[in-house]
């Protein structure tokens, strides 16, 4: 067995995207990460900022409990119709499409949305998750141009938000464990990190073949 597809899923503020484009690099394989968010909004004909904004979020609350009113109802409210409105529900019934897509054309590094729970069952897959210290997480924000006090902010509400997203769509809590063959603390170093999944990759594939 030969793996054609890695996922990475990342905390915020890990580098869990530059590892990532890192390790497609090496591989020679396509990254998809915003690439994902750009081939949406290309089928859905919208923006690629309004594809942006749904990307591993949540709907506003107000908006889901419309929602799920205008579905209960006879006179359902044109601007909560599935077919006209591009939301988070839109969003991931094309990232659903667009992941195992990509996953068929196999030679891809797929960054978080989810992918690790969309293609559970391909044994042509590794799965890593990618974490660190609250203090790195931080300091690598910060590196960015971001102050202390938005950096703190950021880890801590963006992850919220991209636990919630999974749990609502997906179903598991987040991360499930057992879906990755490998965490890996990106405090180690970025290099480190992709020598390390590199090297896991190579023995999963050795050990598959027995």
């Amino acid at each position: 067995m030969q793996l054609r597809i890695l996922t990475l899923e990342r905390e915020y503020g890990s580098g869990g995207a530059v590892i990532a484009s890192e390790l497609a690099g090496r591989l020679g394989w396509k990254l998809w990460d915003h690439a994902l968010t750009e081939e949406i909004a290309k089928l859905a004909r919208v923006s690629p900022a309004a594809a942006e904004r749904h990307d591993e979020r949540r709907d506003p609350l107000l908006y889901r409990l419309a929602k799920v009113f205008a579905r209960g109802s006879n006179e359902r409210s044109i601007t909560v119709e599935d077919d006209v409105v591009f939301d988070a529900e839109r969003m991931v019934d094309l990232l659903g499409r667009v992941i195992r897509s990509v996953a068929d054309e196999g030679r891809c590094v797929i960054v978080g949305r989810g992918a690790a729970y969309l293609l559970r069952q391909r044994t042509d897959a590794f799965h890593v998750f990618v974490y660190a210290p609250r203090d790195v997480k931080i300091a690598r924000i910060m590196t960015l141009g971001k102050s202390a006090a938005e950096a703190e902010d950021l880890v801590e509400t963006v992850d919220k938000e991209r636990a919630a997203f999974i749990q609502q769509y997906f179903g598991p809590s987040w991360p499930v464990r057992h879906l990755y063959h490998m965490f890996m603390n990106s405090a180690a170093g970025d290099e480190a990190v992709v020598e390390s999944i590199l090297q896991a990759m190579t023995i999963h594939e050795q050990y598959a073949q027995r």
